[in-house]
């Protein structure tokens, strides 16, 4: 593995606070790799993203907390040995307070002073009911208010309606809650529609949220990986978009370039219509955020 790029401590950046202060945010979002060649080809995507200069970058946390160790020491890590502003992610899942303000301890020792403040899906999906740990929080903006003191917390939003939510009115009085509670910012999940996330503005907005909301960018690749992710948070693929892409199902290279072509159409009509900036779900590999990069004329 290469030498580190940097390991001089930095002081503490608040995403609130660039995000406020600067132009476009484009950040990266990336997952605690499994085994040690996991770990290589992230490490790799970090650093032939980190040129780019992203605002920040975060790093997921696993369903019932399954990563945890491995989320702070890498997020930990991309604050000691990189340029680039981390986040840490946390959810509620599996967690009583005590062990929520452990994590949130071990982040702020490790030199991560951003976190994303998530209530989690329950382990058996994210339509199944919602079950609170015995002793921990039953709502993200209880998790906001534990760790606003200490960190920038962002939350997340949904360009839709969250599959838990009893209704798009309800979701968005939620994403308001979690302002009050706190909050600095908001990521949405994954968008394939300008539409969906162009809504989403306005209805937070009648509603007073006044948060930056930035969305969340996946290129479709793979068509069944992509179907199935947006399965777990409890969505399907609009049929415009689905049909887009099938029409080269049986062209895997063709449907990898639509799918980036697709991609980079989306974050132009995304930055007209008001979005502060855009976060790119990787999967950590840099190649297709790359190539959007390109179309988009963002250079390194």
């Amino acid at each position: 593995m290469p030498d580190p790029i940097r390991s001089t401590p930095r002081s503490p950046v608040s995403i609130a606070t660039l995000l406020r202060e600067g132009g476009r945010s484009y950040s990266f979002e990336f997952m605690p790799p499994k085994d040690e060649a996991g770990e290589e080809q992230l490490w790799t995507a970090i650093r032939e993203l980190e040129p780019y200069q992203p605002t920040f970058v975060s790093v997921t946390y696993g369903a019932g907390g399954s990563s945890r160790d491995t989320t702070v020491r890498v997020t930990g890590r991309i604050a000691r040995e990189t340029s680039m502003v981390p986040m840490g992610h946390l959810t509620c899942v599996g967690h009583t307070r005590e062990e929520l303000e452990e994590i949130l301890a071990s982040y702020e020792a490790a030199g991560v002073h951003n976190v994303l403040a998530l209530r989690g899906d329950p382990r058996e999906g994210p339509r199944a009911p919602w079950t609170p740990t015995e002793g921990g929080f039953t709502h993200a903006c209880e998790l906001v208010s534990l760790a606003r003191e200490r960190f920038s917390v962002g939350v997340a939003a949904f360009p839709g309606v969250h599959p838990g939510a009893e209704s798009v009115e309800r979701d968005t009085a939620v994403l308001l809650e979690k302002q009050r509670a706190g909050a600095q910012f908001a990521i949405t999940d994954m968008v394939f529609r300008a539409d969906d996330y162009a809504a989403l503005l306005d209805r937070a907005d009648a509603a007073g949220v006044r948060i930056p909301i930035l969305p969340g960018i996946m290129p479709i690749l793979n068509l069944r990986q992509v179907t199935r992710m947006a399965e777990l948070s409890g969505r399907e693929l609009p049929a415009e978009v689905r049909a887009r892409v099938e029409a080269y199902a049986d062209d895997p290279t063709a449907l990898r370039a639509e799918g980036v072509a697709m991609a980079a159409e989306l974050c132009d009509e995304l930055l007209d219509r008001g979005a502060p900036g855009l976060h790119f779900y990787t999967l950590n590999r840099s190649r297709a955020t790359r190539e959007i990069f390109a179309a988009l004329r963002i250079t390194a």
